[in-house]
């Protein structure tokens, strides 16, 4: 009798059947309503755990300025966002499922874009977290409206000499054919 060994193929077959862990970023459409956001989200994550999978870090969508504007075809014309609410949902789930779940997210019409990465040890114990790290450029109002308008208005009179200025020096300073100045 002759022992049977598994192949090399079966064997990689077997450890994808492992649990492995993803990242899923999206981007929400900004016409949908902020309260609605929450629920799409919900919805996300739902589908993520319907296809066996588990949640295990996320960071809520937040509205946000993009780098670039998203062009997407929406309601059978090309539409053009310049803003969007961006998440993520890290994950762990058998790479024979994603294939199921990628056609379910597909047909989310509230999403942008979205991408879908498997995580390497690192990156899983990593996370960055993204609205924490441009948390320093929301722009925060301090004071009332008033104290807004006297800022604004002291910035304008600043500029103005500035400008004043750089306009006197050019009309003092005349420059002749060859080169020399002259005032």
């Amino acid at each position: 009798m002759s022992e049977t060994t598994m192949p090399a193929a079966e064997a990689n077959s077997t450890s994808e059947r492992e649990l492995q862990s993803y990242e899923f970023a999206f981007h929400v459409l900004p016409t949908v309503a902020e309260g609605e956001v929450s629920g799409v989200f919900d919805a996300l994550k739902a589908h993520i755990t319907k296809a066996g999978g588990e949640i295990f870090d996320e960071e809520k969508p937040e509205r946000f300025d993009l780098a670039y504007d998203i062009i997407k075809y929406l309601e059978g014309k090309n539409r053009k966002f310049s803003s969007a609410y961006f998440g993520w949902v890290r994950f762990r789930l058998t790479s024979d499922s994603l294939v199921a779940l990628t056609e379910e997210l597909d047909g989310i019409k509230e999403l942008l874009r979205y991408l879908l990465i498997k995580l390497t040890k690192l990156e899983e114990q990593n996370a960055f977290r993204f609205h924490e790290s441009i948390s320093h450029r929301k722009v925060e109002t301090i004071g009332d409206e008033d104290d807004a308008e006297v800022v604004a208005e002291d910035e304008v009179s600043s500029e103005d000499e500035i400008v004043e200025e750089a306009i006197e020096e050019v009309v003092e300073e005349e420059v002749t054919t060859d080169g020399e100045e002259e005032k």
